[in-house]
């Protein structure tokens, strides 16, 4: 979490890009950004030097001896601010597009397209100086300060996409609890929120891995997976994974959905928020999808292809519009049948309606599931979240309340909920039940509210009091008069 005075400095210079007619908050994080990778880049290669130095051993940097001009802490002391603009938008720019050279790297797939829009010297000189005063020396600072940036995408995408709260990604992250050999995929990455929750959750859980060489590899090249359709998203969270420290993350342009995506059985975790309101025409989606269920809603599909390409034993912890737990159209019911009869669903979790304010008010709901292709579904938790931390409305302010330490906590403890009431926030269900129910996953379904008896007083009684009181209150009326009276006589 970037602190208040952070905080202002990157606001400072965001308004410095807005007062320069950069106001489309993609385009001033992708240049943001690009100046972020710079900076790194040169602190980067600064420790590695004073690294070897130590060492007693040679170093290759990234930067050659002739192109040293190049680095941040050298090019921000130029005379001028043309002189420096002529030398980052000339020279810098184009070293880091080609840095990676003709490599097929998430990095270089990225920059391929990637513009330098930063207008003028003087723009240039004052967003340089005022990022050269930011926090970016370890990985935490620059993942906190990304993470912010981001936090000012404040408008809905067109197909159905806004971002996910960073809080609900962390739970939902911890819920599944990624292990070193896992394959994590998220076929609707956005900026590859998912992807860095779960990088970050294995260094903080997992960090003798990296003491692993395979499993390092693994961690760098062939661990990580994501795609989408917006080239910009693409770059940001290309750009937000190598900040958080993942060297080349597999990270795609492509519709998950159309034919021309063959993945099948290659990952074993899909974290995912995929576009809800989108509706695609039959000719458009692969006929594997449709296959599970006949449908145009982007929602089912996606459960149809998470389904898909996990591999058998693979998990699944997603998040669906409420409709997709009780609609009650054919596709609706076909694929929660899918997944209670022929996989192993294990967890609804329900979150209040507020969670996704500003950017939409729709009521949403966590689905945990384990492709196993033969059953065993026993007993599906429920979980009613009430509170997330934050308030409900569009101003989302903190508050104290918060249901997700106790969902985690629960969840990780099945067996202690088997004795739980159904009037309570979470309870276990049979699958005999939800066969019952048409496969209704609607937490309201099941939940039951206790009523407490109230007991009235009987009317006559009610009645008796009221006339005491009035008698009271003429009493006290007679009293203040007589006062009031001997008062006026003493003058």
């Amino acid at each position: 979490m970037i602190t208040g005075e952070v905080r202002n400095r990157v606001d400072k210079i965001w308004e410095t890009f807005w007062t320069g007619g950069i106001t489309n908050p993609l385009t001033v994080i992708e240049q943001f950004t690009y100046l972020l990778f710079i900076k790194g880049l040169d602190e980067a290669e600064t420790t590695k030097e004073q690294e070897s130095e130590f060492l007693g051993i040679e170093h290759e940097g990234v930067f050659p001896k002739d192109k040293q001009h190049l680095r941040w802490n050298q090019f921000k002391q130029l005379g001028s601010a043309e002189e420096m603009y002529d030398v980052v938008s000339n020279e810098v720019f184009p070293f880091i597009k080609n840095l990676h050279g003709k490599e097929e790297s998430a990095y270089s797939k990225y920059m391929g397209d990637a513009t330098f829009l930063i207008p003028t010297p003087n723009m240039l000189a004052k967003v340089v100086d005022g990022i050269d005063n930011l926090p970016t020396e370890d990985r935490d600072a620059q993942g906190d300060l990304y993470e912010y940036l981001l936090s000012k995408i404040a408008t809905s995408g067109t197909n159905g996409q806004f971002r996910t709260p960073r809080h609900i990604i962390d739970m939902i992250v911890k819920l599944m609890k990624p292990t070193p050999e896992d394959i994590i995929i998220d076929p609707a990455m956005g900026s590859a929120g998912f992807l860095v929750a779960a990088s970050e959750y294995l260094r903080d859980n997992h960090s003798d891995m990296f003491l692993v060489q395979g499993l390092k590899e693994h961690y760098h090249n062939t661990m990580f997976y994501g795609n989408d359709m917006d080239r910009t998203m693409l770059r940001i969270g290309a750009m937000n994974m190598m900040l958080h420290g993942v060297d080349n993350p597999n990270i795609d342009y492509r519709d998950s959905l159309a034919e021309i995506n063959k993945d099948k059985e290659q990952y074993t975790l899909v974290l995912a928020n995929p576009p809800f309101k989108g509706s695609l025409d039959y000719e458009s989606v692969s006929n594997d999808l449709l296959k599970i269920a006949k449908t145009k809603k982007t929602e089912l599909l996606f459960l149809s292809l998470f389904i898909r390409i996990l591999k058998p034993g693979g998990r699944a912890a997603v998040i669906v519009p409420d409709g997709v737990l009780f609609g009650s159209s054919n596709a609706h019911k076909t694929i929660r049948k899918e997944i209670i009869e022929n996989h192993k669903l294990e967890a609804v979790i329900s979150m209040p309606s507020g969670v996704f304010k500003p950017y939409a008010g729709v009521s949403t709901a966590v689905l945990i599931f384990t492709k196993t292709g033969a059953g065993g579904t026993d007993n599906v938790w429920f979980y009613d979240m009430k509170a997330d931390g934050f308030s409900l409305d569009d101003k989302r302010s903190p508050i104290d309340e918060s249901d997700i330490t106790d969902i985690i906590k629960r969840f990780h403890n099945l067996e202690g909920e088997k004795g739980r009431e159904r009037t309570e926030q979470s309870f276990l269900i049979p699958i005999r039940e939800v066969r019952e129910n048409d496969y209704n996953l609607s937490v309201k379904n099941y939940s039951e509210i206790e009523y407490e008896e109230v007991e009235y007083e009987s009317p006559k009684i009610l009645i008796e009091r009221i006339e005491l009181l009035e008698t009271e209150i003429a009493q006290g009326i007679n009293d203040l008069k007589d006062l009031v009276i001997k008062d006026s006589e003493r003058v």
